[in-house]
């Protein structure tokens, strides 16, 4: 209770705290002028995993999560888009093993024109050793399935903290330009806490923390060091992988098997560590932003 008074009181006070030469451009694509937002949100990830079904990708580069705030009233924020459209930074994480981890090209069998073409790329590709796999984790919230922020859960460790849904962009040169795992349709759907887990077997409960409650330049509020985690989500399959030779979606079973691809609760995780920052909209806007 003690936190949840204080995070609502730092909030309130945001708004009304006397100029100070904080750093606002942070918040500068904040959608200040847009209908409900009441307050810019700035979040980055700087370390942590992200696991789907059999591959591991750790997070070694920053991933930032930024946007507008609306209140629901109940503690809770839907969080809406950013102005440049980028909410998420499109942040490239390498996959373990790269191409070799997730293709083998004898595996794409048949002697048909598109077969043994597609063998052919697969080995050419390998031989010039355009191995590397990127992932690309994606936001696709709408408005029937919004992104939501909830900070009284952050603070007091319980429920879910971050709502997002995100699919994740596999990137090669083999896979082509569309290999996703998760869409807007069906996403992968993370709710993230600062608590205790309760996964489904075989996962076992991992735990989050709220991390620092502080104030930067008395306008901005700052929540250090916390550790947002959920290791209950389900992974749906792959799509779209290997458009080449007219045939978009040619390798998603063979992607799909060495992923291990759909995954079920329980053979998932995501831990993101790091920084949230928030301040009012006013105080933005006075700033110059």
């Amino acid at each position: 209770m003690v936190l949840t008074v204080a995070v609502i009181a730092a909030l309130a006070a945001l708004g009304t705290a006397a100029p100070a030469l904080a750093n606002f451009a942070q918040f500068a694509q904040c959608p200040t002028g847009s209908p409900g937002v009441e307050y810019c949100s700035f979040a980055q990830t700087t370390s942590g995993e992200f696991s789907i079904g059999k591959t591991k990708v750790p997070i070694n580069k920053t991933i930032t999560l930024q946007g507008g705030a609306i209140p629901t009233g109940t503690g809770a924020y839907f969080l809406f888009p950013a102005k440049n459209g980028e909410s998420l930074s499109k942040t490239e994480l390498n996959v373990p093993g790269g191409l070799l981890n997730i293709i083998n090209c004898e595996e794409i069998t048949g002697e048909g024109f598109f077969e043994k073409g597609a063998r052919a790329l697969c080995k050419a590709t390998f031989e010039n050793k355009t191995t590397g796999v990127t992932a690309t984790t994606e936001l696709v919230a709408t408005a029937t399935n919004p992104a939501i922020l909830n900070t009284t859960n952050i603070l007091i460790e319980s429920g879910t903290a971050l709502t997002l849904p995100v699919r994740v962009h596999l990137k090669n040169p083999f896979l082509g330009n569309n290999c996703y795992v998760g869409s807007e349709s069906s996403p992968i759907q993370l709710h993230l806490t600062t608590g205790t887990t309760s996964p489904p077997a075989p996962n076992k409960p991992i735990s989050g923390k709220a991390g620092t409650l502080a104030e930067e330049e008395e306008e901005i509020l700052v929540i250090n060091e916390n550790s947002l985690v959920d290791n209950s989500f389900s992974t749906p399959t792959s799509e779209g992988c290997g458009e080449f030779l007219f045939i978009k979606g040619y390798l998603d079973s063979i992607v799909n098997k060495k992923l291990g691809l759909p995954s079920a609760a329980g053979n998932n995780t995501a831990i993101l560590n790091g920084t949230l920052k928030i301040a009012s909209a006013n105080a933005v806007v006075k700033h110059g932003f």
